[in-house]
């Protein structure tokens, strides 16, 4: 019964017209809604790769200053000495 109703209803033209044109509707509120979704994982993306870099360079400056730490008491105090720490 229900079936024949959408039928005899859909056989006018303007139902299909407002068949289409909500159709159309609801494809481009799910494409504007999927564009949403795709540009808050590319930011979290993005602040994830500022994170990663940051960190990057901080532990690039901890090995730097490993290497130029002295390497026994002697270079210490020479450096103290010297005023070069």
């Amino acid at each position: 019964m229900w079936v024949n109703l959408a039928v005899g209803l859909l056989a006018r033209p303007w139902a299909r017209r407002v068949a289409a044109i909500a159709l159309a509707a609801l494809t481009i509120a799910l494409f504007l809604i999927n564009l949403r979704r795709t540009a808050e994982r590319a930011g979290r993306a993005a602040e994830r790769l500022e994170t990663l870099e940051r960190n990057d360079a901080i532990h690039r400056q901890m090995l730097d200053a490993a290497a130029r730490r002295p390497r026994s008491r002697d270079d210490l105090l020479d450096r103290l000495r010297g005023g070069d720490f």
